[in-house]
């Protein structure tokens, strides 16, 4: 039987506190994928990180269920209880991809921690490589960028459009901020704080930070099931206000000039 933990609302920096069990494990990635009625998506999406990750026991597929009505819930649960590799944690009600992200990446028990959709747009087949890279450059992330996008022509134009303004009001260059399909090491993003709408800005507030952030070009594939939440205009104004927030989060990061330090020990 699953062990069940409930609590409150919890700030992302108490996350870790409250649910102390998640510490006890060590495995090499955390896979977090957020969940927003996607049924028809997660048998397949566990079959695929599988077949890729294979039997041992040194990965986990956190399922996030941001508040789903399709039945995500109740299947999940079922998966938890058919298969060790996965964590179900659950929301009470939708609060969004942010919200969802960030507390698959906190209650992570893996050294490194990937993410990505639940469509299967992301393909899992990626992610040995970009891991390999985490592990041999030196990086604190590995992001992808989609190669061949298989989305219409209105999504792919608006993304270039959209990757453009970021990078220029950002200060920052990455190719494809849209990306869901990113490594992580663990202590490197469970030390960002979060707020609503910085998922799309992950590698950009860890090279604030003054961590090193590499590219990895993936695949792309089209969705099959289920229906896309995002559109341009359900996004264009909160993306604007979140770019702002950056920006704004640049202009104001704190830098010590520490010329000497003195210790007697």
């Amino acid at each position: 039987m699953a062990a069940s933990f409930v609590h409150e609302d919890v700030l992302p920096f108490q996350v870790r506190d409250r649910f102390p069990a998640r510490l006890r494990g060590s495995l090499r990635v955390s896979i977090v994928a957020p969940v927003y009625d996607e049924a028809p998506n997660l048998e397949r999406l566990l079959e695929r990180v599988s077949s890729v990750f294979g039997p041992h026991h040194d990965w986990e597929l956190i399922l996030v269920d941001d508040g789903s009505r399709d039945g995500s819930t109740r299947l999940i649960h079922e998966l938890v209880e058919r298969d060790p590799h996965v964590v179900g944690v659950f929301f009470d009600r939708n609060r969004g991809q942010t919200a969802a992200t960030c507390a698959g990446v906190q209650l992570a028990c893996g050294r490194f921690v990937a993410t990505l959709d639940a469509d299967l747009q992301n393909d899992p087949a990626d992610l040995p490589q970009m891991l390999a890279r985490l592990d041999s450059e030196g990086h604190a992330a590995v992001v992808g960028w989609r190669t061949r996008r298989r989305d219409g022509f209105v999504r792919r134009a608006s993304s270039r459009i959209a990757n453009a303004v970021r990078n220029f009001v950002s200060g920052d260059s990455i190719r494809d901020t849209g990306c869901s399909l990113k490594v992580f090491r663990a202590d490197a993003i469970q030390s960002l704080p979060l707020f609503e709408g910085m998922h799309r800005f992950l590698p950009t507030l860890l090279r604030f930070h003054g961590w090193s952030v590499a590219e990895h070009p993936v695949e792309h594939h089209p969705r099959t099931a289920g229906y896309s939440k995002y559109g341009v205009t359900n996004r264009a104004w909160r993306a604007t206000k979140d770019l702002l927030a950056v920006r704004w989060m640049r202009s104001r990061l704190l830098v010590l000039p520490i010329r000497e330090v003195v210790d007697a020990r």
